[in-house]
């Protein structure tokens, strides 16, 4: 049967087949011999830890890779994509973890971009508007289609995105980690939009790490691990929680959050009444050594917004800062680095790392003045050292130090971030979102080194939209709303009605209470 490319008319119908994929990169074998099939009208979900090839195998679908063996169908149909428009015109959508957005164009451009609608060769603004409203409605009613992408939340960008992908009217339609960045009211929402897809008929593919969404939207799942086909469950409903994460993980997990109560030591960092950027009213809270203090709120509370206070990246409008009892004044990021005050950002691809840069050069990149000779020369011995020390230490699987950072899962580029902030001198640890996108596996180690920072007297703040996970970790919780803080509670009396009760904007609170 020929191969069929961009000729091929739009939204082929019928199942999609993987047969015997295979994708290699410079010294890593990302994807080996994998073959199953996906059904219309059902939600696949396509499940492993973080480098067990799922994004990988969906940037071959999307036409962003193309296979080193083996093929893929839809319908009766064998597909040869040799670029993202080919997936396109073969009728598929594909919404990647990390956005395909232009920040300085607005929500309708972005929308439209490649088929703006023109009049006498210029932009037709009035009818973009409209079509941009149009494709937003019930999606996400709140965006203004004027304003900048660059200006949205992340997960303000995230609805752009799926709205984007929805507007191809494709057969097959594929989410990579869609809800990551998404608030409940949202999450519910895209899940409505996934089961009415469903129900015409598309294939519809679901890459997550939340069990609850993944039992609760999908028909079957595939799970893989180290980049291969480990087994399909097509009967969710005989399905296990525990029975997946033993097939993803090779092993049991009994307790991913491993929390274990330590002495705190001192006040590490005080805040007095600070305001800025993102906050309503003053903030004032602290946080001691040796302490794990967790942030909650709502998508739009500010937390983003107070970490951006208290890494540098924004100006304070008022109060004052006290790090281990010296006022800390901050102009910039670097005046909070070289105070020892570390950011771990949410969003670690535009924010975190180098992509082009190899592991070493983003874990040592920030070290490098206080190891280099005459303030300049590079230390060789140095950046080898650290970097594979720390490598080895968080456990970051790649194949070498020189391996290029963009190659290696999100949970991996996590850690290699986190060996960052470890080659340095260090006081607070802002991890914002710290496990946004990785799988069981890897929170595990994520939450281990959490822990050991602790343990060692660092005083680490957690930034997370999950509730079990900033249950799990934390000693202390702060709950954030509408840029206000709403309270604190301490670990023995954060539940999950406790931590919503503060977290939902009081008319919300009435409404639920009639």
């Amino acid at each position: 049967m020929q191969a069929q490319t961009a000729t091929r008319q739009h939204n082929i119908g019928g199942s999609l087949r993987f047969n015997g994929i295979g994708k290699s990169f410079p010294g890593v074998q990302a994807l080996a011999n994998i073959s199953f099939v996906a059904h219309p009208g059902q939600v696949h979900a396509l499940m492993g830890e973080n480098g067990a090839g799922k994004s990988t195998l969906l940037k071959i679908l999307g036409g962003a890779y193309i296979p080193s063996s083996g093929d893929l169908q839809i319908g009766e149909q064998t597909m040869a994509f040799k670029g993202t428009a080919d997936s396109i015109a073969s009728g598929v959508a594909v919404i990647h973890q990390e956005l395909h957005l232009v920040p300085e164009m607005t929500v309708a451009e972005n929308l439209f971009l490649g088929h703006l609608p023109a009049r006498f060769g210029l932009v037709n603004r009035s009818v973009l508007r409209q079509q941009a409203l149009t494709l937003l409605k019930g999606l996400a009613d709140e965006i203004d289609p004027q304003e900048k992408v660059g200006r949205l939340s992340l997960g303000q960008r995230q609805l752009v995105e799926i709205a984007k992908a929805l507007s191809r009217g494709a057969h097959v339609i594929a989410f990579d980690e869609p809800t990551s960045s998404l608030s409940a009211r949202e999450i519910d929402r895209l899940m409505a939009i996934i089961a009415r897809l469903r129900d015409e008929g598309k294939v519809v593919l679901y890459v997550s790490h939340r069990m609850e969404e993944v039992f609760r939207i999908c028909n079957a799942v595939t799970v893989f691990k180290d980049g291969r086909y480990v087994r399909t469950f097509e009967n969710m409903s005989e399905l296990t929680h525990d029975q997946l994460v033993t097939c993803m993980v090779g092993r049991d997990i009994q307790d991913i959050y491993d929390y274990r109560p330590r002495e705190r030591g001192d006040v590490a960092l005080q805040v007095k009444g600070l305001l800025g950027p993102g906050l309503r009213e003053p903030i004032s809270f602290q946080v001691h050594k040796g302490e794990i203090l967790g942030l909650f709120g709502l998508v739009g509370a500010g937390r983003t917004e107070l970490f951006r206070l208290l890494s540098g990246l924004e100006r304070q409008s008022e109060g004052s800062l006290v790090l281990h009892g010296k006022e800390l004044k901050l102009r910039s990021p670097r005046d909070a680095i070289a105070a020892g005050v570390l950011l771990c950002p949410e969003d670690r691809k535009k924010e975190g790392i180098i992509p082009l840069g190899s592991v070493g050069e983003n874990i040592n990149i920030s070290a490098r003045p206080a190891h280099s000779t005459l303030g300049c020369l590079l230390r060789g011995d140095w950046e080898r050292g650290n970097a594979d020390k720390q490598i080895k230490s968080l456990k970051v699987k790649t194949p070498a130090a020189s391996q290029k950072i963009m190659y290696l899962s999100g949970g991996n580029q996590q850690k290699a971030i986190l060996g960052r902030w470890l080659s340095m001198p260090m006081k607070v640890l802002l991890l914002d979102e710290p496990t946004r996108g990785i799988d069981i596996g890897a929170k595990a180690e994520i939450y281990q080194i959490i822990h050991n920072l602790a343990a060692d007297g660092i005083a680490v703040i957690v930034v997370s939209s999950d509730l079990m996970e900033v249950m799990g970790i934390s000693d202390r919780i702060l709950v954030l709303c509408e840029g206000t803080m709403r309270g604190e509670l301490p670990r023995d009396q954060a539940n999950e009605s406790n931590l919503l009760q503060l977290a939902l904007p009081r008319q919300r609170v009435a409404d639920a209470a009639n």
